[in-house]
């Protein structure tokens, strides 16, 4: 007779499917990453809370301060064929990029370190936007500097993706307190930079005489370009400093203890060739079978974009509206108001929209204003449509003059506004009900929380990638030409 030892810990043997896929090791010295969802009752840490909000503006900032740089850049391309297209070009850029790394960053989200993406990637982005600071300094050649600028956009386009996958990610695993910290956070440094460059404008044409604005619209807006240069080199030089105390505030959150116990055991997650190989020799080992399938990472991205379809069209959907117009097409929208200087009103429609956008996704804090129906967060989507002939209607330059519908500047901020709120509230209903175990049956497990949000993150790029190439065919019905000559 075998002697027991009173001491030896026994294991059952899975019988089923699911029990050979629960673990992710053979030995009890490594215990599976298995998460269980942070309870809904347990308080919200404000610390971690804050940093995602950080993180948040962090994901939008060289987005945001791309597009309110566009005077600048433009003043650098006196003369040429590509002032008129450039933003066009710049956001397809940027978008399109982003399109094929999110792509990427989907398709390894399980298997990389979400803190070590965070970090890397706002080095990164600091890095571009310190060499655009510097840009503002020296006077180079308009076609060098529009491949600089594109090169750049690209650049910062790609280390941004790495950075909002994983943000969103994180923020999706400790719940939506700090999902909707992280949105708003994006919202807010639009409003910010949008702000930051109103002020800047009107200080410097503060006074300006009619006589002086009907020249600057005469000229195209093209001035000595000192002033587009003073407040880029402010945006930039501020923006350097925001990366890098966002980066030493992330490296704090790396060592919080929620932090750890959700997020941080994705840093040490196994590859999936690793988790392949186990799976394959635990199969023979329980079962005696050799050739087994077990379930990858593609598999899992696959079923849960499936079954999320609506939400994940929503949420494309709604960038692909705004960015058909906003910023390519509404950045030709001139003042109907003679007295009101055209740069002002560039950037006062720059605020109106950021600050609808920062109201859209606030309005989501209050649960009454929360729908978790999938379809009628598409409905809202499609519905958004209307803002594309409502913003052709008002003052947009024209090949030949023609009176606007809308001939009212109020109006036109109205609109603006509009599609700025519904734009944050869509998106964030969206991003929060796609994450909600609680409310959405489509999800199998907390498993597939991070999964969800980071295939939103990823419709988000593809709407903007879309949106932006359409604002080409837009443009083309208003100059009746050809849209993509430079």
């Amino acid at each position: 007779m075998v002697a027991i030892n009173e001491n030896t810990v026994y294991q059952a043997i899975p019988t089923s499917e699911d029990g050979v896929h629960s673990g992710s090791r053979l030995s009890t010295e490594d215990p599976p990453l298995t998460r269980d969802p942070p309870s809904s009752t347990a308080p919200v840490d404000k610390r971690i809370r804050w940093t995602y909000f950080l993180l948040g503006c962090a994901t939008l900032l060289p987005w945001n301060a791309l597009i309110n740089a566009v005077s600048f850049f433009k003043s650098r391309l006196v003369g040429t064929p590509s002032r008129t297209v450039f933003s066009s070009y710049q956001s397809s850029a940027f978008t399109v990029t982003g399109l094929l790394f999110q792509a990427y960053c989907t398709m390894t989200s399980k298997q990389s370190s979400p803190s070590r993406r965070v970090l890397g990637s706002i080095v990164i982005l600091t890095f571009f936007l310190f060499l655009f600071f510097l840009s503002t300094f020296p006077q180079v050649n308009p076609s060098i500097f529009f491949s600089f600028v594109l090169v750049c956009s690209i650049a910062m386009s790609a280390s941004g993706v790495f950075l909002s996958t994983s943000v969103y990610a994180g923020a999706a695993l400790l719940g939506s307190p700090y999902m909707q910290s992280t949105v708003s956070g994006q919202a807010a440094i639009a409003v910010i930079v949008s702000t930051v460059e109103l002020i800047s404008s009107t200080l410097s044409v503060w006074g300006a005489s009619p006589e002086t604005i009907a020249t600057f619209i005469a000229e195209d807006g093209i001035g000595d370009g000192k002033t587009e240069e003073s407040a880029a080199r402010i945006f930039f030089g501020v923006s350097v400093l925001y990366m890098a105390f966002t980066f030493a505030a992330s490296v704090r959150l790396t060592k919080q203890p929620l932090y750890k116990s959700t997020v941080g055991l994705l840093d040490h997650q196994p590859k999936a060739s690793e988790i392949a190989e186990d799976d394959e020799e635990r199969h023979r080992l329980v079962s005696g079978r050799q050739n087994i399938s077990s379930p990858k990472p593609s598999s899992d991205l696959w079923r849960v974009f499936k079954d999320n379809f609506p939400f994940m069209f929503s949420t494309a959907y709604t960038f692909i509206a705004t960015l058909a117009i906003f910023p390519a097409i509404t950045s030709t929208v001139s003042p109907t108001n003679p007295r009101v200087h055209p740069l002002l009103f560039i950037d006062a429609h720059f605020l109106v929209f950021n600050v609808g956008d920062l109201l859209g996704r606030y309005i989501c804090s209050f649960p009454r204003m929360i729908v978790w129906s999938a379809n009628k967060i598409l409905a809202l989507s499609l519905l958004r449509t209307l803002f594309i002939p409502a913003v052709l209607f008002c003052n947009v330059q024209r090949a030949v003059e023609i009176p606007p519908v809308i001939g009212s500047d109020t109006l036109y901020m109205l609109i603006l506004l509009a599609l700025g709120l519904s734009n944050g509230y869509v998106f964030t209903l969206s991003m929060l009900a796609v994450s909600s175990l609680q409310h959405n049956h489509r999800l199998r497990g907390y498993g597939d929380v991070d999964i969800a949000a980071t295939l939103c993150a990823f419709t988000v790029v593809l709407g903007l990638a879309v949106g932006s190439l359409l604002s080409f065919g837009v443009r083309a019905t208003i100059c009746d030409c050809n849209p993509f000559s430079l």
